[in-house]
């Protein structure tokens, strides 16, 4: 009997490690070892929306930040949507993430979560969060592209992990590629590696909510309509 895709992502995050190298002033946090709550509402998560082995569509983000996937262990998902929407308690954190806010609105736009989980499949080639340390000694979000040394630090583990991901069981004719900058280093490591067809770029949820939100609407519109391939 075949496993889940439930199973095959909950594996999947079961044993995440990153062991590389990284640059001066940069660190990689993993939600899963530093707070036991985060495996658990992670695997409600999956068990409820892809307990079945249904292949899916894959989007394809940046890395997690600290108050989303970073928190909570679910791409694009704050403690507050994964309440509100998906009915599942978070106790030890509460955390609002601006991508969280758009993702979720074009998710209700699209058919709402159930319709939408079971049809894509959200993560980042580089799955776990990576901070910055500023001057005064604050670690804030950071991008894998942020530093084109950190680039070449993380590139191979990227590659290794977009690999499982389609082994979980993704189409690869056409992806969805979530910023304009991502997609940039995402045809770097397709053209080296060879993973997807169709690469789909849409704009990155929190650049819209940052820079476009009165025109939030027309991105949500765009989402809905480049996802079902119109």
């Amino acid at each position: 009997m075949s496993m889940k895709i439930a199973d095959k992502i909950i594996h999947f995050n079961e044993n995440l490690h990153f062991h590389g190298n990284l640059p001066t002033g940069f660190k990689v946090l993993n939600p899963f070892v530093e707070n036991p709550e985060t495996m658990q509402v992670m695997r409600e998560f999956y068990y409820k929306y892809y307990n079945d082995s249904n292949r899916r569509k894959f989007l394809i983000g940046i890395n997690p930040s600290r108050h989303g996937a970073g928190v909570t262990g679910v791409p694009f998902t704050d403690t507050k949507r994964l309440e509100s929407v998906c009915g599942i308690k978070m106790k030890s954190a509460r955390t609002h993430e601006v991508s969280s806010v758009f993702m979720y609105e074009m998710i209700e736009a699209f058919g709402g979560a159930e319709y939408f989980y079971s049809r894509f499949y959200i993560n980042s080639p580089f799955p776990l969060a990576i901070t910055r340390q500023t001057k005064n000694d604050i670690w804030l979000n950071a991008n894998y592209y942020d530093d084109i040394e950190l680039f070449k630090h993380v590139k191979d583990y990227m590659i290794e992990s977009l690999k499982k991901h389609i082994d979980i069981g993704l189409e690869t004719s056409d992806v969805y590629i979530l910023g304009k900058k991502n997609a940039d280093f995402i045809r770097k490591l397709n053209k080296e590696a060879k993973l997807f067809g169709n690469l789909h770029v849409l704009e990155h949820p929190r650049y819209i909510q940052q820079y476009k939100s009165k025109d939030k609407q027309l991105y949500i519109d765009k989402y809905v309509r480049v996802l079902n391939n119109l």
